[in-house]
């Protein structure tokens, strides 16, 4: 999670310099501490009740949920980051995952989230914080496309 918060911090600075926006509505500022709190919580069950933990299954699954997001960190080069930052006249990426899945960075978010709830058995907080947090990246991906539509009819 640090090299992935100061690679986005790195490219929002540079996003922001080269004209990039920021659109309104965004959840970013829930989204920020509801991402680690998910994983705290899960972790938190897991030490209270460690008996129904998949380990197996939950790496697997978290291992191919980070190795999505760094091809799609890959496929976004500097234009990746935490936050919805949209440079007008900037083409769509269109490669690695891009050909496949629209927002394949959420998809592996809720990967990541889904592998550690089975590699930590939450039976609780796992589904209830995987299921909250993907509500949240709905409404971002509503705030996302509708900023990213915007750009491209500028351009």
């Amino acid at each position: 999670m640090l090299v992935e918060a100061w690679l986005a911090a790195r490219n929002e600075r540079e996003q922001r310099e080269r004209g990039g926006v920021e659109p309104a509505g965004d959840v970013y500022r829930i989204m920020r501490v509801a991402y680690p709190a998910a994983f705290a919580a899960m972790m938190a069950e897991s030490a209270w009740d460690p008996s129904h933990s998949i380990w197996i299954a939950g790496l697997a699954v978290f291992a191919a949920s980070k190795a999505l997001k760094w091809w799609a960190v890959a496929a976004l080069g500097r234009a990746w980051t935490f936050r919805v930052i949209v440079r007008p006249g900037v083409a769509l990426v269109g490669g690695g995952p891009y050909r496949f899945v629209r927002h394949p960075n959420y998809v592996a978010i809720a990967g990541e989230l889904t592998g550690l709830a089975l590699m930590s058995g939450a039976r609780l907080f796992g589904p209830l914080m995987t299921l909250t947090f993907c509500g949240l990246m709905l409404k971002r991906i509503v705030v996302e496309d509708r900023a990213l539509e915007l750009a491209r009819r500028e351009s």
